[in-house]
This record gives structure tokens, C-alpha cells and sequence, in this order.
């Protein structure tokens, strides 16, 4: 059996070649590293990129934490063990340019002993996705991206797209504005073996959707970081990254786990961007580009 430590090993060196394939297409700025202990039990290392040539704020974070499961978070995954594991990077970049989307990326693992007996595999499963916030949809952005991680997916399981795609845009969607996050993209939790797929190769989906990120994500970026934009459309972004903390504060589960396993508050909110707008009742310019963006930011679009 693949063990919890060869696996935050790899999750690592995945943190690794992703923060020197940003640090290239950014071409400016670096990542600070800041290591840090959980009281509990474990670690992390944090890393933030911020005010660089293209991307004004942005984490890359590893950690690898155990401990006691609070009763809430218990209650919440259905389990009886206190004792607990959960390894996993989490990634969230907000560039400095409105035609450059906003991307968040995780892949973790959680695991807790058998609360039988030694003989009783342990319970124990992944989780990830990826997802694209973009100020203003680019249908053909739109297409290249799902394409990338249809082609991901198929690689391992036919249905994981379609399963995970459709899981991807009930996720992160914000029921009180009634409008998607984004353009989705794919998300999966408590992805273990079965009769269709080993354990081995679960953990190499894993990776590969965390080895997927950079090729994908600099392709959009180097699509659109030279195009010239307008002040109106800066605050466009601006107000399309008020949604994108709405749905981290209020819906998102790695951030409710996060605070209520006593994890480190500045990681965790690490996805927040650094400047946001709230502007009372806007109502977009009829045939607008801002209208025709809010059109798009709905469930089941098919995008390949």
C-alpha cells in the first residue's frame, strides 16, 4: 500500500515544479516561503507570489497535518475515528490583468485508522479539481481549458469528465447570486479504489491533475497578458472577485475544514484577493461584454 508519507513526498515536489513554472511565466516576482507547525500536529510550507509582472497575488501551499478531528468536522464526514491525516496542496492566483483568468487547483488526501482493528484497512480517500474564474469568458479559453482536463481524465477513467465536470458546477456555484463561480472545470472528493480503478492508479490521477495545472494555466495567461484593457474593465475584475470570496467565505469546504481543524488562518485565507469591489445593484450595459459574461456563469454548459 502507498503510504501517507510517499504520497505529501510527491505532493511536494508537485508544489515544487509549480512554483518555478509561475515564477517563469511571471518573470518577475518570486514566491516567499514561510514553513510553519500546526498545533495538533504537522505542517505546511506556504508560499506567495505577490505584485509581480502578471500575477498581483497568488499562493501555492503544501501541507501534511494530523491530529483529533473536532466533533462538528466528525459529524460532517460521517466517521467515528478521531484521529486523522490530510495531506494536500491548495492553489489560488489572482492576476493583475482582467483578461487573465483568476485558477484555483487542489489535490489532497485524507486518511484515519481503522476504528476496528489492525486488520481493517484504514479509511482513506482523495479529493482535488480544478477550476477557472475568468473576469470575462473567452469561449475559445473556455474550450481549450475543459479540453485539457477531458484528455486528463480520460486517461485513467471514460466517465471521470463527465462526472466530475458536473460535480465541478454544483460545487461552485453561489445559490444566493444564482450564478456559477466560473466556468467550473472538474472536482471529486472521496475518490478511493473500486472495482474500476486500483489505489495506485487513484494516486496517479491525483498527480496528474496537480501536473496539469502549470501547462494549462500558463497557455491562458500567455493568451491574454500583452492585450491592452480598459479602467472600466478593471473594475469589472474587481467585482467579479467580490463573488469569488462570497462563494470562499460563505460555501467553501476546504476553507470550513481549514478553520475548524485549527489551521493556520493566513493560509487559509491565502485565496482571497487582494482587492475586491461591492457595488450596490449593478445591472450590466444591455449587449455588453459584462452582460454576455454573466450569461455564461451558469451549470451545464458544454464546453468541449
Amino acid at each position: 500500500m502507498i503510504s501517507k508519507e510517499q504520497i505529501a513526498a510527491d505532493y511536494k515536489q508537485i508544489q515544487d515544479e509549480i512554483c518555478a513554472a509561475l515564477e517563469a511565466t511571471d518573470g518577475k516576482s518570486v514566491f516567499e516561503e514561510e514553513l510553519w507547525e500546526r498545533e495538533g500536529g504537522g505542517g505546511g510550507r506556504t508560499r506567495v507570489i505577490q505584485n509581480g509582472n502578471i500575477f498581483e497575488k497568488g499562493g501555492v501551499n503544501f501541507s501534511a497535518v494530523h491530529g483529533q478531528l473536532p466533533h462538528t468536522v466528525k459529524k460532517a464526514l460521517n466517521v467515528e475515528q478521531d484521529d486523522f491525516f490530510a495531506t494536500g496542496i491548495s492553489i489560488v492566483i489572482h492576476p493583475n490583468h482582467p483578461l487573465v483568468p483568476i485558477i484555483h487547483m487542489n489535490i489532497r488526501y485524507f486518511e484515519m485508522p481503522s476504528s476496528f482493528n489492525a486488520d481493517t484497512p484504514p479509511v482513506r480517500w482523495f479529493g482535488g479539481g480544478i477550476d477557472l474564474t475568468p473576469h470575462y469568458v473567452i469561449e475559445d479559453d473556455a474550450r481549450f481549458f475543459h479540453s485539457q482536463l477531458k484528455q486528463v481524465c480520460d486517461r485513467f477513467n471514460a466517465d471521470f469528465y463527465e462526472r466530475f465536470k458536473t460535480w465541478a458546477d454544483n460545487y461552485f456555484y453561489i445559490k444566493h447570486r444564482d450564478e456559477t463561480r466560473g466556468i467550473g472545470g472538474i472536482f471529486y472528493d472521496r475518490l478511493t479504489e473500486n472495482d474500476d480503478i486500483t489505489w495506485e492508479t487513484v494516486f496517479e490521477f491525483s498527480k496528474a491533475v496537480g501536473r496539469s495545472f502549470a501547462p494549462i494555466y500558463t497557455e491562458l495567461v500567455n493568451r491574454s497578458r500583452d492585450k491592452q484593457f480598459t479602467p472600466e474593465q478593471q473594475q469589472w475584475q474587481y467585482q467579479r472577485r467580490s463573488r469569488y470570496t462570497e462563494f470562499n467565505l460563505v460555501y467553501d469546504a476546504g476553507t470550513k475544514f481549514g478553520l475548524e481543524t485549527n489551521g493556520r488562518i493566513e493560509s487559509i485565507l491565502m485565496s482571497l484577493p487582494p482587492t475586491a469591489k461591492w457595488v450596490y445593484n449593478y445591472q450590466p450595459q444591455p449587449g455588453s461584454e459584462e452582460e454576455r459574461t454573466l450569461s455564461l456563469l451558469k451549470k451545464g454548459i458544454n464546453w468541449v
